[in-house]
């Protein structure tokens, strides 16, 4: 999995309760090791929500999982000396999850997702578990999480057994061992919580696994998008593409945001390329995978901005019902993930269109026919393969995108004894969403490594500066294809490379 690595990230720390907590702060705690610190106003919010919840609980109000059952027993009342004893219960009966486990990287992500969440004060949880929790990621203690459980109306499964090992219960790693839950507690000095009132339901009702494992997608995919684009402006290079459809007074005869948006990152990819001089292209016109590179990327990094505004809003916000609000408890529907799920589902999509027209190119380039350029990019002709077989795989990547891409849709099987009958399948859409990425990395990798080649080929051409720099990234990974030799392992670590943001930081340098 290429997400499977620790980045090189300078030593950070990430305060919760003084400001947003963005998508890159979710990256850091997960891949960086970023410690995390609980603002004073923290506690004050959540000192002040616990009263209110003691005094409800004081006037013996019906409220929602607190004097109640959940769900379908939502019509059971509990005596009062079972409530402390059911919140820990609830922990333990919604632990149901299946499949494989969830990365370190993705555990870390749900614990600060949920810390955050719990830190806006409207849960009314006991104040220590902010702080126990904030003590597991800062000591390094992860809990076994099965993927298979949640249909993203609250991802009770997941929490359940992500705060089993406060409840006695569960796995953990730490140390690099898998630990029985209260064990790897003691190992890491961290104390058992006691269970309150409501504890149990406000660290279960929240969406931390959509919410967290959504956050680090979208940075992936950001990497991705990126790299496809400087991918596809070194094909523009290496086909010696006509430039007009991405001149900035043609693109205003009908401004479109994000094309005008996709051809200004085009134009400084590209600025400096000799294909700006009257006369460098080769054609007038270009077929569409090139002269719609603009457009069509342009859409997908407007697509993944309309998704990390809605998950930032998540990470930010409160999902809990019932929720505490101006004095008192009432139930919400702040769980409800429908917009997320939507803009995630509209982000693979466009991702599909980008993923399309980046395989043509990469095909279209190793055409004679096409780009003027030796059959598979190798000067032996038909004694080599050169990058033949190299279509297979853009091909199927492709493909693979394009299967996943396709819309989930909204849970039709009724639960809870037909209380919930809707579930938006967040969780799904949201692993899905981090496969496209993936796939869209390694892509943008074979993408790169076909047009490096082509430019090779050409000689004597001149690199806009972005695309220069693009060039250079490449050929300090990967040589040029003289003699045949096993490309797929060159393509996979390419995309690694990507995806730690290496290509990024090389093209930081641009102007914004």
């Amino acid at each position: 999995m290429l997400m499977e690595r620790m980045q090189d990230l300078a030593p950070l720390v990430v305060t919760i309760g003084t400001g947003p907590l963005s998508l890159e702060a979710v990256h850091a705690v997960a891949y960086g090791g970023a410690k995390v610190v609980l603002a004073p106003s923290v506690g004050e919010r959540l000192r002040a929500a616990r009263g209110v919840v003691e005094r409800s609980l004081e006037r013996g109000e019906a409220v929602y999982g607190l004097t109640t059952g959940l769900g379908a027993a939502v019509d059971t009342r509990l005596a009062a000396d079972q409530i402390a004893a059911f919140q820990q219960r609830a922990v333990r009966a919604r632990a149901v999850g299946v499949g494989p486990c969830l990365t370190r990287a993705e555990v870390r992500a749900l614990l600060l997702a949920r810390l955050a969440g719990l830190a806006r004060g409207a849960s009314g949880i006991s104040p220590h578990f902010a702080g126990t929790i904030s003590d597991m990621l800062n000591a390094g203690l992860h809990p076994q999480v099965r993927r298979i459980g949640s249909l993203g109306e609250a991802d009770l499964s997941s929490l359940a057994q992500l705060f089993l090992p406060l409840a006695g219960e569960g796995e953990a790693e730490f140390g690099g061992r898998v630990l029985p839950g209260p064990e790897a507690m003691r190992a890491a000095g961290i104390a058992l919580p006691e269970f309150g009132p409501k504890d149990g339901l406000a660290l279960l009702n929240a969406n931390a696994e959509s919410v967290g494992l959504a956050a680090l997608a979208l940075h992936e995919m950001r990497l991705a998008l990126e790299a496809l684009t400087a991918a596809g402006a070194l094909s523009l290079e290496a086909y010696r593409a006509n430039l007009s459809p991405i001149a900035a007074d043609l693109v205003s005869l009908r401004p479109v945001p994000s094309q005008v948006s996709g051809s200004n990152r085009l134009r400084i990819l590209l600025a400096g390329s000799d294909l700006f001089e009257p006369g460098a292209a080769r054609r007038v016109q270009d077929p569409l995978s090139f002269r719609c590179l603009a457009p069509v990327n342009g859409a997908a990094l407007a697509a993944w901005e309309a998704a990390r505004d809605l998950v930032e809003i998540e990470l930010n916000g409160a999902a809990d019902s019932p929720a505490v609000c101006g004095g008192g408890m009432a139930s919400t529907v702040n769980f409800d993930t429908t917009a997320l799920a939507l803009a995630l589902e509209g982000l693979g999509l466009a991702a599909a269109h980008a993923a399309t027209v980046s395989a043509f190119r990469t095909v279209k380039l190793m055409s004679p026919a096409s780009s003027d350029l030796p059959r598979f990019l190798t000067r032996h002709g038909g004694t080599h393969a050169g990058f033949a077989t190299t279509q297979k795989t853009a091909s199927a990547l492709e493909a693979e995108i394009r299967r996943l891409a396709q819309p989930f849709g909204p849970m039709t099987m009724p639960v809870a004894d037909g209380v919930e009958d809707y579930a938006p399948m967040t969780p799904r859409i949201v692993e899905k969403t981090a496969d496209i990425a993936r796939h869209l990395l390694r892509l943008a990798a074979i993408e790169l490594a076909v047009a490096a080649e082509a430019v090779d080929l050409r000689e004597g051409i001149r690199l806009g500066a972005g695309t220069g720099l693009a060039h250079g990234f490449v050929r300090r990974h990967v040589a040029r294809l003289d003699d045949d030799r096993p490309m797929g392992r060159e393509y996979e670590a390419l995309a690694a490379r990507l995806g730690a943001g290496e290509l990024a930081a090389v093209l930081g340098s641009l102007p914004a």
